[in-house]
């Protein structure tokens, strides 16, 4: 079974369910979330994962609910990805989000988060600078943002940064070399990389220079199988690839694409496991057409009732008062009070 064929199964078999007699759950009042029984992972976990050879699985999550999915469906890293930028606040690139617009949604993913190890891109323009920069930007990550460790898009100029933040913070980092669209510009647009032997060299050094730097893993984005191979083959860390072909340690891709949730394109690496934009969009115009057909709410289905002998004297009172005759209303009764429990939010 592949990689997001597994998280779909498992995501399923998780999603908990409302016993009968228990009270209807929604946004408002959710159901509560249950520990599965997962251990939580660690880079520990990271680590052994990959002495096993066992391939590690990394899904981006950009809110409460994706992340929660996420963690139910067993996926070992939860990646709050500058991507969101794109696909989730509609950004032409993702070069145009903030630092306090990354904080803001890692917290959200952090909330559900309960296994998963959580991984936050540090934003362009917020490491570049100089090293004090970086480890500062990454403190605030961990202390707000509520991550347990950075990206970094990355190559070997970026080292003495990455080591400052390891070493001098200690602050865990996964390093993103091969596409990096931070800086996609000056790669000449999306656009795999390693194509030619000197620019296959140069992802090698790279890869060699942020291993030594410090991070315990490293992304490979958009570029030629053989050179992401070679690269899983000549380091001590993990390799997630996005397009990088089967031979990386684990593997990454954006939820949104996955799951057909992002209008503007699919990447060509990407595998489509759902189409759920579509879906969406389809329940939204029923919903409109039921409003405007007057079928929703449907009384006695979707609302609630007083007690018959309140709803009487209310009644009389409303029609003494105001002058005013009321519709039918619910069903009243006794059996109108099963779900009359309303959370305090409402």
């Amino acid at each position: 079974m592949t990689f997001c064929a597994a998280v779909s199964h498992r995501l399923l078999q998780r999603i908990p369910t409302v016993g009968r007699g228990s009270a209807r759950a929604y946004s408002a009042r959710p159901t509560t979330l249950q520990d599965e029984g997962r251990a939580k992972v660690t880079i520990r976990t990271i680590k052994k994962l990959y002495t096993d050879q066992q391939p590690i699985t990394m899904m981006t999550a950009y809110d409460y609910p994706t992340s929660v999915a996420c963690d139910r469906a067993g996926v070992d890293m939860v990646l709050v990805g500058d991507s969101l930028a794109m696909v989730a606040l509609g950004h032409n690139d993702t070069s145009q989000i903030t630092m306090d617009d990354m904080i803001h949604h890692s917290k959200a993913v952090a909330r559900g988060s309960r296994s998963s190890f959580l991984v936050t891109d540090l934003p362009f323009g917020t490491y570049q600078s100089d090293e004090t920069t970086a480890v500062n930007n990454a403190i605030r990550m961990i202390k707000e943002g509520r991550a347990e460790a950075i990206k970094l898009e990355a190559g070997r100029r970026a080292a003495p940064k990455i080591d400052a933040i390891v070493n001098g913070a200690g602050i865990p980092v996964v390093g993103h070399i091969g596409l990096t669209p931070q800086t996609a510009v000056a790669l000449g647009g999306f656009r795999v990389q390693g194509k030619s032997v000197a620019n296959a060299q140069a992802l090698v050094a790279d890869a060699l220079a942020l291993q030594e730097a410090g991070c315990f893993a490293i992304v490979l984005e958009a570029m030629p199988s053989l050179v992401a191979e070679t690269v899983t083959r000549l380091l001590r860390v993990p390799t997630i690839g996005i397009g990088a072909g089967p031979a990386t340690s684990g593997q990454v891709l954006v939820l949104s694409d996955m799951v057909g949730m992002f209008d503007r394109f699919t990447p060509k690496f990407c595998r489509s496991f759902a189409d759920l934009g579509p879906r969406m969009a389809s329940a939204v115009g029923e919903y409109n057409e039921a409003v405007r057909a007057g079928t929703f709410p449907a009384e006695g289905t979707h609302t609630y009732a007083m007690p018959a002998a309140a709803e009487e004297r209310w009644r009389t009172y409303v029609q003494k008062e105001f002058g005013l005759e009321l519709g039918a209303g619910s069903a009243s009764g006794s059996s109108a009070q099963n779900a009359d429990a309303v959370p305090q939010s409402s």
